[in-house]
This record gives structure tokens, sequence and C-alpha cells, in this order.
């Protein structure tokens, strides 16, 4: 079957929790992503499969040069494909091409060999705060 990799492709909030809720083992939510995705958002990719929504990723940014990717999520199913990857790398020519000048991601380190060995990412300091 053929993936489709979609730039602010069209997305309904059932489908987008049922996705979350599978790829990071929570219950279904009830997140209006659509106004969400619309007001903090540079953009976001969709990975489809037939109708399915199998991947996604959101692109926030400082409206400037700083885009930052959250929620990057893959179906269970679908794991291991290079799917997440693509996600990555089609929000990163997008970012790009809005003229961002530095795409950003934090992570958890069991995800240090996707973000830095798949992705391509370089690691730098940073920071948090748990508020």
């Amino acid at each position: 079957m053929t993936i489709r990799y979609e730039w602010r492709g069209d997305i309904d909030n059932a489908s987008l929790n049922a996705l979350h809720a599978d790829g990071f083992g929570s219950p279904v939510g009830r997140t209006d992503w659509r106004a969400r995705l619309e007001r903090h958002s540079l953009g976001w990719v969709c990975a489809r499969e037939d109708a399915s929504l199998i991947g996604f990723v959101n692109v926030a940014w400082d409206g400037g040069a700083h885009a930052f990717l959250l929620d990057t999520v893959v179906a269970r199913h679908r794991r291991s494909r290079g799917i997440g990857a693509a996600l990555v790398a089609a929000a990163a020519k997008e970012a790009r091409a809005a003229k961002c000048e530095w795409l950003h991601v934090d992570f958890e380190e069991h995800l240090r060999s996707f973000y830095v060995d798949a992705c391509g990412f370089r690691e730098s300091g940073a920071g948090l705060i748990a508020l």
C-alpha cells in the first residue's frame, strides 16, 4: 500500500485523537485539533494509508525563524517502516520553505536514536521547567 504525506492535510478530531491514543498509549481524548493547529501551527504533516491516518507531526513556530516539532506519532502497527522519519523530513522541508532557520525538537532519552540518527537532528543544550 502507498503512504501519502500531506502538508496541512485535512484533519478530523476523532481520527487524530484516536491516533494519539494508539501511538502514545493513552485514552482517547477530546482535543479540538483543528482549532489548536489553526491557531498555533505553521503547519502539520499527515501520513495516510488509503483513507486511514497513520502518522502525524505538528510544526509549531514563533512566527519567525524558529519552528518546533510536537506530537510526532505513528500508529503502532505501522512503526519501524520509516514513516516517522518521512514525517519529520516533510516537516523540515516545509519549515525551510517558510523561511524558518531552525527546527527544534525535545525528546525523551529512548527517542534519541530516532531524532538524532534517523532524522538528522544534532544535539544541543536546552532547559526545561515542568509547570
